[in-house]
């Protein structure tokens, strides 16, 4: 046997006996009928532990969590469902609900009913903001899509759909800002382009496909989507697979890619209404700051989510090759977009394996202390020497910023939530401070 022919051989057999983790599993895809098992996981062979799986039942439960469920690679691996809340109980997606919103847009793209570059007036009229005809024309179904309309998010009613509320605040491309009614016209938009109300095309494109169940109800300006638990996850799923369900591409990869990667460049964490985690910066509803590294620290870098009010979240990492869906009502971190409550949940899934020691995973992260907190705080396990420490509220305001100092006084602030960001060379860190 020549050389050659033996080095070949030796890494045949190399490959061959790798480890299963490390190569890529496929993605299981249970039955479209609601009625057929789902296949599931055991929690053990993932190596977590039933008392940390507790300790995270009792958080989520805190939290007034009313239904969860977790896969791996499409199986069932935790499901728990809270009080009367039942595997087939309804509930409100609220912004997480934006998602599908942007599948569906991009089905229509694909079947040439609209293009995203296209003007929203060519669906809705001229007319239908309370702009000039010029700015209003500047305004594309894209700039809808990525939160870039130019529109006042600042009006006294940030729904309201009709012309006398949308103001112009800057030129279309320019400005990011979290605005729910350009969004919501984009339902408008689609019901334009197809012809048919949102729950058929919805129907026919996304839940007869996947065996999904729920459908739009319009609440004021809104529209809502509402379903169950086990819904959702299949459509975290379907996301998981790059738009694919067993084997069947549905929506068209080159605007699947766009959907969930940076968008445009103010805002590098969002992509078509889905929110991005792993860039180098984000930024929040009702400000124009920007703030520096991931949104969510303790989730995998390629993680993504759509993120609704009251705590409504479907989160999704094709490197874990976990989907965690949670529905509820408001926790104590509550907001417009649960940035802080994602991040606290994948914080609690990272824990949940027992052959990793919570302390090793924590060795690395700041502490603060006391928390909650009412003079003075302490932020330790800092490890460079220059280090800046910058505390916003919960709306994205700077309210306090110190270099080189670990110990802070806060007892000028008001009770509530807050933010602390600790700044080291190209790292950050961003942890929740409650202040009594």
């Amino acid at each position: 046997m020549t050389t050659m022919k033996k080095l070949l051989l030796i890494l045949c057999l190399v490959l061959f006996l790798l480890p299963n983790v490390i190569k890529s599993q496929p993605l299981y895809y249970p039955p479209t009928s609601t009625t057929a098992t789902w296949e599931t996981i055991a929690p053990s062979s993932l190596g977590w532990c039933q008392t940390r799986i507790d300790n995270l039942y009792t958080f989520l439960e805190q939290e007034n969590t009313k239904g969860f469920i977790v896969l791996k690679d499409g199986k069932i691996v935790l499901e728990q469902y809270f009080g009367t809340f039942t595997s087939q109980s309804l509930w409100y997606w609220a912004s997480a609900g934006k998602t599908i919103t942007s599948f569906l847009v991009g089905k229509a793209q694909e079947e040439n009913l609209l293009n995203i570059n296209d003007r929203t007036s060519i669906y809705l009229g001229e007319g239908w903001t309370n702009c000039t005809l010029a700015q209003e024309n500047n305004i594309t179904i894209k700039n809808q899509l990525t939160m870039t309309s130019g529109l006042d998010d600042g009006v006294i009613d940030n729904d309201c759909t009709d012309p006398i509320c949308l103001e112009y605040t800057a030129d279309a491309g320019t400005r990011w800002a979290y605005h729910n009614a350009p969004y919501t016209l984009l339902d408008d938009v689609l019901q334009s382009a197809t012809t048919v109300n949102l729950n058929t095309y919805t129907q026919l494109k996304l839940k007869t496909p996947t065996g999904m169940t729920g459908g739009w109800t319009t609440i004021d300006f809104n529209n809502v989507y509402f379903s169950n638990v086990r819904s959702m996850a299949r459509f975290g799923l379907l996301i998981q697979g790059n738009g694919a369900w067993n084997g069947t591409q549905l929506i068209n990869s080159t605007y699947f890619n766009e959907m969930v990667n940076t968008s445009q460049n103010l805002n590098k964490s969002y992509g078509y209404l889905w929110w991005l985690n792993g860039k180098p910066n984000y930024m929040l509803p009702t400000t124009q700051l920007i703030f520096p590294g991931s949104y969510a620290v303790n989730a995998p870098s390629d993680m993504i989510a759509g993120l609704g009010r009251d705590g409504q979240i479907v989160s999704l990492s094709q490197s874990s090759g976990l989907v965690f869906v949670r529905m509820g009502e408001a926790p104590s971190s509550t907001s417009s977009v649960p940035t802080i409550f994602c991040n606290q949940i994948w914080q609690k899934i990272n824990e949940l394996d027992c052959t990793l020691e919570i302390n090793n995973q924590e060795r690395n992260k700041i502490v603060i202390g006391p928390n909650p907190a009412t003079n003075t705080i302490l932020i330790s396990n800092i490890e460079s020497e220059k280090y800046s420490v910058e505390i916003f509220d919960m709306i994205g305001n700077s309210i306090l910023k110190v270099s080189n100092q670990s110990t802070l006084d806060i007892s000028l602030l008001a009770s509530g939530i807050y933010l602390v960001n600790v700044q080291q060379g190209n790292q950050s860190q961003t942890q929740k401070l409650i202040i009594r």
